[in-house]
Formats: structure tokens, C-alpha cells, sequence
């Protein structure tokens, strides 16, 4: 913006305000807001809300899912064990 090198531009990620500073002076040479973030509408909002709670009941289904097919896997490991357990004290 300036035509000298030393002042500084500084951006803010939040708001998007620009300001140059002066080094030398430590001053605020210019600032420039910047655009407004545009609102969003009700039924946007609403989608992404639907959204967002398909993605945890995926989540959870799934999570289910995995915990049963742990537990099957416990109880067959578990049966197996005492299978063999009985065998060896029949031996």
C-alpha cells in the first residue's frame, strides 16, 4: 500500500482488518476494514445441523458395531480356551 518499505502491513485472521504501522513512530498509518462475513439463513443453518447429527449417529453405529464384533471375538477366544482346557485335563 505505502510507497515505503519499512511501514508494516498486518492482517487480522479474525476480523479481517488491515492496518500499517510506522516503525519509526509506532503509529497506525492507515487501517482498512475488512468484508463482513455474509450471514447464513435459517435453512442453511438447519442442513448443516442435519447434517452434522447424520455423521454422530454414523459414528456411533459404527462404534457399535465394532464393540459387538469385539465382544463375539472375546466370547469365541474365551470358548476356545476352555475347549482346550478340558481337553488337557482329559489327556
Amino acid at each position: 500500500m505505502s510507497a515505503d518499505p519499512r511501514v508494516f502491513e498486518i492482517a487480522c485472521p479474525h476480523c479481517h482488518t488491515t492496518i500499517w504501522v510506522d516503525p519509526a513512530s509506532r503509529s497506525v498509518i492507515r487501517s482498512e476494514k475488512g468484508a463482513a462475513k455474509p450471514k447464513s439463513s435459517l435453512d442453511e443453518l438447519l442442513e448443516k445441523e442435519h447434517v452434522r447429527r447424520q455423521g454422530f449417529e454414523q459414528k456411533f453405529e459404527a462404534t457399535a458395531e465394532l464393540e459387538k464384533q469385539k465382544k463375539q471375538k472375546a466370547t469365541e477366544q474365551f470358548e476356545k480356551a476352555l475347549a482346550n482346557k478340558d481337553r488337557e485335563e482329559k489327556d
